[in-house]
């Protein structure tokens, strides 16, 4: 393949995957937009619960990831196998979705003890158990989305993402404003929106792939779902350790104040939306790394991995630039305050500064996990985050009095660093394989 193959390639399978992952965060998006016009309290409550809600919503999705380079990698044409991934990731995904929900009940009833404003912990408990129901459809849409994209199919799940999208953003017009003879719910129709669209993104995908599995009874393969925990969990703890640590900083800029909150949340909601389509480039890039693991292609790997880095490292300059030009209104978008607004306004132009770095690791992990390489990987997220970020976040935020712009400072530095030891791991174990 030539170098402009390459790059037609991973453009025409990522493209669908950055519709299908904006699909859900344009859902969290429209919740903050049409939320935050309801108030601060409910904006902040939004953000506060989003801290444990999103932490554990991204380890289900990063789990489900294990079925995509597994599938990528079989024969064409080996059915048996294929639904057996599938199978056994549909009952893994699901006893994981059930565990999910037990884990936000549970902390439910303790969000006051966060140091959050009693307002805010109030608002934001009752939203957090509705998320928490929406768990188990999320995560059956999950399983045959990566079945199907480890086929190379891209387009029927972001067919499902778009729609279902659209969907959310009505509902929450119809529950959070009231309308057709609805109650104005406020953050409650939002979470209640959330949760039909996502039963309904999992009937539709089913329905999509239901002509593959007539003929196949259903089984459940311990061996193969060995096989996918191996590759799942640390893929989901990723996301864990990276997630948590932006979490763990609203946490921390929720001591500062309901607007210093809200102000990052925004910020935050902004710079997710680059890096989910980042994570769609990130999920082409697994499939393309899992394909020529299969065809023993070593070089045409080396290729799709450098390029998969390219590309998103001019998607993610594109966005910077539209982060600094149009910092004052997109930011705009979602409140009214003025105050709350010039602080997102700010922590604008340093989400900016680290768009590159953020696609780069990102991509890194997705390319990773196309050679099943997670535990390093993981570990490079831990480091990054857990011993850099988060320490150097209270260190510049609060013992150096630089408030929620110190926070940022820190987390920038964590994404900088994960994407560089990303790419340096990819190339030395391009350089260590043989076939």
């Amino acid at each position: 393949m030539t170098l402009k193959e390459h790059f037609s390639k991973n453009v025409v399978l990522a493209y669908p995957v950055v519709i299908g992952q904006l699909g859900h965060i344009m859902v969290s998006v429209a919740d903050t937009m049409m939320v935050g016009r309801v108030g601060v309290i409910p904006l902040a409550a939004a953000t506060f619960a989003g801290t444990f809600y999103h932490v554990l919503m991204l380890f289900g999705i990063g789990v489900s990831y294990a079925v995509t380079p597994l599938v990528a990698a079989t024969k064409v044409g080996d059915q048996p196998r294929l639904m057996k991934y599938l199978q056994s990731g549909m009952v893994l995904n699901i006893l994981l979705s059930v565990l999910m929900m037990a884990v936000g009940l549970l902390v439910s009833p303790f969000l006051q003890y966060f140091g959050q404003e009693e307002a805010v912990a109030t608002a934001a408990r009752p939203y957090l158990i509705i998320m928490c129901a929406s768990m188990m459809p999320l995560m059956i849409f999950q399983t045959y989305r990566q079945f199907a994209e480890g086929l190379s199919d891209t387009f029927n799940p972001m067919v499902v993402s778009i729609f279902a999208n659209l969907l959310n953003v009505g509902l929450n017009y119809v529950m959070i404003y009231g309308a057709l003879g609805f109650p104005a719910m406020g953050l409650l129709g939002a979470g209640y929106a959330t949760l039909v669209s996502r039963v309904i993104m999992a009937v539709l995908m089913w329905w999509m792939i239901r002509p593959r599995m007539k003929g196949f009874e259903w089984t459940f393969d311990w061996a193969l779902a060995k096989k996918m925990l191996k590759i799942g969990v640390p893929s989901g703890m990723q996301y864990v350790f990276e997630v948590g640590a932006f979490a763990t900083a609203s946490i921390m800029v929720g001591w500062i104040s309901a607007e210093a909150l809200a102000a990052h949340q925004i910020a935050l909601n902004l710079s997710a939306i680059t890096y989910m389509c980042a994570t769609g480039i990130a999920a082409a890039a697994t499939i393309r790394i899992g394909n020529q693991m299969g065809l023993k292609d070593l070089k045409n790997l080396r290729i799709a991995g450098y390029t998969s880095f390219t590309l998103v490292a001019m998607f993610m300059s594109v966005s910077a630039l539209m982060f600094i030009l149009f910092r004052g209104e997109l930011t705009g978008l979602y409140v009214k305050d003025a105050h709350v607004q010039s602080i997102a306004a700010s922590l604008m132009i340093i989400a900016a500064a680290f768009q590159v770095s953020d696609g780069v690791q990102a991509v890194g992990l997705g390319i990773l996990r196309g050679l099943t390489d997670v535990k390093v990987p993981t570990l490079v997220t831990f480091v990054s985050y857990w011993l850099l970020a988060i320490p150097g976040g209270y260190l510049l935020g609060f013992t150096f009095d630089l408030g929620i712009h110190g926070v940022w400072y820190a987390l920038s530095g964590g994404l900088t660093l994960a994407g560089v030891l990303h790419i340096l791991r990819f190339r030395r174990l391009t350089k260590r394989i043989k076939f």
